[in-house]
């Protein structure tokens, strides 16, 4: 056969194959390395995968061949849960939170997410797709090929409308495949503090329907022109809630979900940052949300509710060691019960701004117990289930996007051991080179 690219000698292949959805318990450490792997990618999908004599076999030409000798090629990474649309910063706050100021209360000062409101809604769209491109261009180069990407720091039409419309002019234009999640209900806006459910009153009697009828015509070619998709997508796929003291109630949220379910949307809580559990997880559960995200304080009664469902464990490590927080999400137990556990970066202005999913690996690895492979199997196939995305990316596999990464080093495990500096040489989406030699590709 004929394919586009050819990647041959890699010293590991790291494979992360499933065989069909996420891994869940002993199979999280087998991240299904090849030695010597090669893998031939043709129309931005993945043809043959396998040791390098018996991938060579199959093909008769390749357009463009890539001797990765030295180095460990991995799949794409995956980002189930951003922020990543946003104006302005908060710097001023780190100092305070280091100064000893808590989260809840730079919050309750008007600080936290309300300031990032403030500063999104006084930006155009211009501004606001800018802004992220610089960032999702750092993930690019960390090796994220595919990304979750929350509204939420507008709590008003106007702005939340114009955030979806930045996630779209960026799906459309950048090479980070992104999936759209509306967060209406990310905090409280000013106009509402005194009036939690009118707030959700508008949510679910305005905002949820409008939204879960907006969609675009989206249309993808490979690069000699071909169409590879031609159709709709919705401008969000999924509804969020944040759960929480000072954020919607346990009976508010459920307001909100089932008015989201009702007009078609999947379903994603933020559930137990920083309280005792309101209750969110077996909510969640019950309502067959994708993912509960966050996780740091959900008693084990309701970590085992969870395992035993189909709802992914989303952690966010980067959250607690932002703010110096010694309590994590319990990973290790998450994994132990048979749960599917995903981590992610939750890049924010305020209490995560950090573009790279292998910091997160290394922190995860630290303080969630996390063994590298259960590590990287929770940032690929784990984390392309988390957005309903797992039958097209998060491992290499034949009939999957052609999304990889080449390593500058020849173990997958340096991710995890070496930490700030950026091991990735290569990044390929759809089977185009996008990152080569640490730097991004112009044409």
């Amino acid at each position: 056969m004929i394919v586009d690219l050819l990647i041959q000698h890699a010293t590991e292949l790291v494979t992360c194959a499933s065989g069909g959805g996420p891994k869940r318990g002993r199979d999280m450490e087998d991240v299904g390395i090849i030695p010597d792997g090669a893998v031939a990618i043709r129309r931005g999908e993945i043809v043959a995968v396998g040791p390098t004599a018996e991938v060579r076999e199959r093909v008769q030409e390749a357009k463009r061949v890539i001797d990765a000798r030295g180095r460990s090629v991995i799949p794409g990474l995956v980002d189930p849960h951003t922020h990543v649309v946003w104006a302005g910063h908060r710097v001023h706050e780190f100092e305070m939170r280091v100064k000893g100021a808590t989260y809840l209360e730079i919050f309750q000062a008007g600080g936290g997410i309300l300031r990032t409101v403030r500063d999104t809604r006084a930006a155009d769209l211009d501004t606001l797709v800018v802004e992220t491109r610089e960032r999702l261009d750092t993930m690019l180069l960390h090796g994220t090929t595919t990304a979750e990407a929350k509204s939420g720091y507008g709590l008003d039409e106007d702005t939340e409308l114009k955030m979806l419309d930045a996630i779209r002019v960026l799906d459309e234009s950048h090479p980070i495949d992104l999936a759209p999640t509306f967060l209406g209900a990310h905090a409280i806006p000013p106009e509402y503090q005194d009036n939690v459910d009118a707030y959700v009153d508008f949510l679910v009697e305005h905002m949820i329907p409008q939204v879960a009828n907006l969609q675009y015509r989206v249309e993808e070619t490979d690069e000699e022109g071909n169409i590879i998709y031609s159709g709709y997508r919705p401008a969000a796929h999924y509804c969020d809630v944040f759960c929480e003291r000072g954020a919607f109630n346990l009976e508010q949220t459920r307001r909100i979900l089932e008015a989201a379910r009702h007009h078609g949307m999947e379903l994603k809580v933020h559930a137990d940052e920083f309280e005792p559990s309101l209750g969110a997880v077996p909510l969640a559960v019950e309502m067959g949300a994708a993912s509960v995200d966050h996780l740091v304080s959900t008693p084990d009664e309701h970590l085992r509710v969870l395992a035993q469902s189909n709802t992914a464990a989303v952690a966010l490590p980067g959250t607690p060691f932002g703010l110096a927080e010694t309590g994590y999400t319990r990973g290790r137990r998450i994994i132990d019960l048979g749960g599917i556990l995903a981590i992610s970066t939750d890049i924010n202005p305020g209490t995560s701004w950090c573009e790279s999913m292998p910091m997160m690996m290394a922190i995860a690895t630290r303080y969630m117990n996390l063994t590298p492979a259960e590590a990287l199997n929770a940032s690929t196939i784990n984390a392309a289930y988390a957005i309903g995305m797992s039958d097209f990316v998060g491992s290499i596999e034949v009939g999957k996007q052609g999304d990889l990464v080449i390593l500058d080093v020849p173990d997958y495990r340096f991710l995890m051991y070496r930490y700030g500096v950026n091991l990735v040489h290569t990044v390929v989406k759809k089977g185009r080179i996008v990152v080569e030699e640490g730097r991004l590709c112009t044409t």
